[in-house]
């Protein structure tokens, strides 16, 4: 920079870039935003735009890059879903009026997690940004959607059960002082960290006083925050953060909620990844995934509830018979449920709408789509209110609407239907909303009419037929007379212009409609942006109205949500209890169901209470234990939400926690393999579960050496039926067989199989869970039918005959194949004989025709002695 020699322009951008060295600076020049320097260079690789200089003939060129302000905003989206800061810096100083430079300065910086705009938002998810803070005993978890202006936290003395709660956010951006490191658990997250400096951020002194400005109280003890003083720097650092990227007051955020976690049924990060809520285990979203299936919802509002509810079922009773009792009138009706989905379909996104209203970013159509969604308020209304019988949350919820009349009268009387794109442009108001508006509209619109209106009037009064209107440059308009037509001009006109055969005249009222004219549109565009924001304050201050309403659609799009999926798919209404019963009679998985059809998914019952709490379900590999694993934790989380569930007959327990470890993956990057993982997830189960949780378990151990894998198993079985009294709910599936000599020996411990059929030497799948161990694993079977060579599939028969011949200990012998290439096969000089054949014994065959039921004690005797000489005669 020191051979550049810097302009007042470059001092200006250099002075505003220092200020925000971490954000890509959006400098308006013109029509274009412009980027300079490092900044252009980023934004040319990641937009695929030209770079060029800004001085190309000069000794040190200056990187320059830029884009339409008008085309601003989708370059803006692709930088931000890149994960990058943008610092938008507009001229706020009028180029009419100054002299030298313009005055620009930063008006907002957009970061992933304070986005507002629906080109950077996915309508159905919330978008958060969170602060995480914690000192060693205690911190803090706080949240917030920008866009919606609600936000939430979490208080917690381990720092663990913060980074859960984190992950299960997934939030866009996440806010940490400098000295914070992510635990090596969580170290792969796809977090977008921005480092905050713990002193002032995360000050308690200064956060206190930021929340209690913020939620205009005296006091934290209002909040329940008084006690909490990790919650309480966590959230002055979310709030110092959005005053400082957002240039505006934060009036718009709603009341702080704390999170109770006591509320609901918690389902870890684990769970959630496990059975696939909203992600498959590939990572990817929709199709594959339980939110997909569920999401019937009309509305963006509706969507966003339906996420919060699978996030965070209900984990007691009576809000959950509240919902079933809304969603079973909406299932039973399908006329009702069908209008009233027509009806949401017309409402917009009322949270982000009056949200981008307060804070002065709404644009012209913006308003249009408010107007259209209160414009479908009445027609809903009637439609509910005129049903006869209306179950209890719906008559609550009822009780709380709001057509908003007055605010609907307002916007239909004041914007026109088709308004344009920017609101400087002018044309947003309808005629007779304004008087004086009124005029300029006229003018603006029909000018040239009353010039004309001016003339015949003058033609007429002056008997002058041969009068003619005319304007230039110069003078602008003027009336001409022809010198070849002889006409007197009255004693009004005055002469402007003398040309060789005509005469150019001016009068008063031509002057004055003149004068008018030309100032027209400028007043025009100036009295539409003062009376639009007159507008928008009106509807910035009708917010908390809107927000009510927003919550009461969102509601009835839940319920009609459920309604359509249950009816569609013909899920039935589970019964609720207070034991830890769970029985469920033809479940299904509704997501492996939705893939394959209901024709060709078997459905399975199940059946779990104190006497039969712990199923240990044997079976080989695609025979679908991890289906009836997974469904049946499904169904739980679904009939918590107040949903309908996938079963013909369902008795849920309440569920306090589910526990998933279904499957686990390397994580190499932090050094953590299969076995590593798999170990942490156990470890986090057997720590926490309690007696009223769900743990399903599949395949503990089978990551570790055949005896390494089986005790763990084992160990790890006898402490799920010891724990919380022995009244954990565990579905536990594995390929240990030798495990299923536990029933009898553990009270409430029953063994449970997917049953096979062999037909012709081929294995079919039943897809039935019945009682019973499983009698061997069909590995080789189910290998064969994976398409593995078939030398391969007899070469591992053979092997595995001799290994199951030989369990004594001694090892079997067993000798390479004969087929091997030369050099393939090691030397036999020191290689042990091979073990003979294993053929039937006798004594084995003579036990085998033995009847006991019918034997004597005599006969006993002697059949000892038979079977001991043939034990002799073997050894000899």
């Amino acid at each position: 920079m020191s051979a550049l020699k810097l302009t007042p322009m470059f001092e200006q951008y250099l002075r505003i870039k220092r200020d925000h060295p971490d954000a890509l600076l959006f400098y308006r020049m013109g029509d274009f935003y412009e980027l300079f320097f490092e900044d252009a260079e980023v934004a040319s690789r990641e937009l695929g735009i030209a770079l060029t200089s800004r001085n190309p003939n000069a000794e040190t060129r200056v990187p320059m890059c830029g884009v339409p302000h008008h085309a601003a905003e989708g370059y803006l989206t692709q930088l931000l879903a890149k994960g990058h800061k943008v610092a938008i810096c507009d001229q706020i100083g009028d180029p009419k009026q100054t002299k030298g430079l313009v005055e620009r300065a930063v008006t907002r910086v957009l970061t992933p997690g304070t986005v507002v705009e629906d080109a950077n938002l996915s309508p159905k998810a919330g978008n958060f940004l969170a602060a995480l803070y914690h000192d060693g005993t205690s911190g803090g978890l706080a949240w917030v959607d920008f866009s919606t202006g609600d936000w939430s936290g979490l208080a917690a003395s381990r720092a663990e059960n913060l980074w859960q709660w984190l992950a299960k956010l997934d939030p866009r951006e996440v806010l940490m002082s400098g000295d914070a490191e992510l635990p090596d658990a969580y170290a792969d997250l796809a977090l977008q960290v921005t480092r905050l400096p713990t002193s002032p951020a995360f000050d308690l002194y200064t956060a206190s006083a930021k929340v209690q400005e913020v939620q205009g109280v005296a006091g934290l003890e209002v909040l329940d925050l008084a006690d909490k003083p990790g919650l309480v720097r966590a959230c002055g650092a979310l709030l110092g953060y959005l005053a400082a990227t957002q240039k505006h007051d934060l009036k718009h955020l709603g009341q702080f909620v704390q999170l109770d976690p006591g509320s609901h049924l918690i389902l870890d990060e684990v769970t959630e990844r496990n059975l696939e809520l909203f992600r498959r285990l590939d990572g990817k979203t929709g199709r594959g995934t339980l939110w997909q299936v569920l999401d019937q919802t009309m509305t963006a509002m509706g969507g966003r509830l339906l996420q919060d509810r699978l996030r965070k079922p209900w984990r007691k009773r009576a809000p959950v018979l509240l919902t079933q009792q809304a969603v079973a009138m909406l299932h039973d009706n399908d006329a009702l449920r069908t209008e009233l989905r027509d009806g949401l379909d017309r409402v917009y996104d009322l949270e982000r709408l009056s949200t981008r209203v307060a804070l002065g970013r709404a644009a012209p159509k913006d308003y249009v789509a408010l107007r259209e969604s209160l414009a479908a308020l009445p027609a809903l209304y009637s439609l509910l209110t005129g049903h006869a019988e209306l179950p209890d949350a719906m008559l609550q919820t009822l009780a709380r609407w709001d057509d908003m009349h007055d605010l609907a009268e307002l916007l239909n009387h004041s914007l026109v239907d088709s308004p344009p794109p920017t609101v400087t442009e002018g044309g947003l108001f309808r005629s007779g909303y304004h008087p004086e508006l009124d005029e300029l509209i006229e003018l603006t619109e029909h000018g040239e009419a009353r010039l004309q209106e001016l003339l015949e009037r003058e033609r007429e009064a002056h008997r002058l037929p041969k009068l003619k209107l005319g304007v230039n440059r110069v003078f602008g308009y003027y009336l001409e007379l022809s010198r070849a037509s002889g006409d007197e001009p009255p004693e009004h006109f005055i002469r402007r212009q003398s040309l060789k055969s005509s005469e150019r005249y001016v009068t008063p009222e031509l002057k004055e409609l003149e004068d008018k004219l030309f100032s027209a549109a400028d007043k025009r565009k100036s009295l539409e942006y003062s009376l639009f924001q007159s507008l928008r304050d009106t509807v910035a201050g009708l917010r908390e109205r809107l927000k009510s309403m927003a919550s009461i659609l969102a509601e009835l799009d839940y319920w009609q949500s459920l309604a359509e999926v249950g009816r569609r798919e013909a899920w039935t209404r589970p019964q609720l209890g207070d034991d830890t019963l769970l029985r469920i009679r033809g479940g299904r998985h509704p997501v492996v169901e939705a893939v394959q059809g209901r024709a060709a998914f078997i459905p399975n019952d199940l059946h779990l209470d104190r006497m039969s709490r712990l199923l240990l379900i044997t079976g080989p590999n695609m025979a679908g234990k991890s289906t009836v694993l997974r469904q049946t934790a499904l169904i739980v989380i679904l009939a918590q939400m107040g949903s309908y569930v996938p079963a013909a007959e369902a008795d849920v327990g309440l569920t306090d926690r589910v526990f998933s470890r279904v499957g686990a993956s390397d994580n190499l990057a932090q050094g953590r393999s299969t076995f590593m993982v798999e170990m942490m997830e156990t470890a986090r189960i057997l720590r926490r579960a309690t007696s009223r949780s769900l743990v399903i378990l599949d395949e503990i151990g089978r990551g570790t050496s055949t005896f390494d894998g089986l005790a763990l198993a084992w160990a790890v079985v006898e402490e799920l039926a010891r724990r919380g009294g022995g009244t954990i709910r565990t579905l536990f599936a594995t390929h240990y067989h030798e495990l299923t000599a536990l029933e009898g020996r553990i009270h409430g411990l029953r063994n449970y199989t997917i049953a096979i059929k062999e037909w012709k030497g081929e294995i079919i799948f039943l897809r039935r869970l019945v009682p019973g161990p499983s009698d061997r694993s069909y590995g080789v079977e189910v290998a064969r039918l994976a398409g593995v060579p078939q030398p391969v599939v007899q070469r591992a028969r053979e092997i595995l005959e001799e290994l199951e011949c030989h369990r004594d200990g001694k090892g079997p012998r067993i000798e390479a194949r004969q087929d091997l290439l030369p050099g393939m096969i090691a030397p036999k000089a020191d290689a042990p004989q091979a073990a003979p054949p294993c053929a039937p014994h006798p004594v084995l065959d003579a036990l085998r025709e033995v009847r006991v039921e019918g034997l004597t004690p005599l006969a006993a005797l002697n059949l000892l002695q038979e079977l001991k000489s043939h034990l002799g005669e073997d050894e000899t």
